[in-house]
């Protein structure tokens, strides 16, 4: 079976305002829009001090997606940087809560 060629369904906006960075998420967090957002985190790591990645328009995560919200929350840590979700929609905090990952990005 070939590889899934089709394009991601997330797109990321980027704004930075000193040490501190925006990623504004639309679409879907899954497949591969997982790793385009790891790429957009890693571009935007560098002399930031916080990372707010608003999930306002994020309409799923599967778990590939969860999976990669960890990840990121480890990689910044480790780069001396704080990763926050912000307007988190209802059915992704409920999703966040249910898997106790509610207090890991606040």
């Amino acid at each position: 079976m070939a590889p899934d060629a089709s394009p991601h369904t997330l797109a990321v906006t980027i704004e930075r305002f000193g040490e501190k960075c925006l990623l504004g998420c639309a679409g879907d967090l899954a497949g591969s829009g997982c790793s385009f957002l790891v790429a957009q985190v890693t571009e935007a790591l560098p002399g930031s001090k916080v990372i707010e990645l608003d999930l306002e328009r994020v309409e799923f995560v599967d778990s590939m997606g969860l999976g990669t919200l960890v990840r990121l929350h480890r990689t910044c840590k480790e780069a001396g940087c704080r990763l926050l979700l912000v307007n988190v929609n209802g059915r992704i905090r409920e999703l966040l809560n249910l898997t106790n990952l509610h207090g890991v990005f606040v």
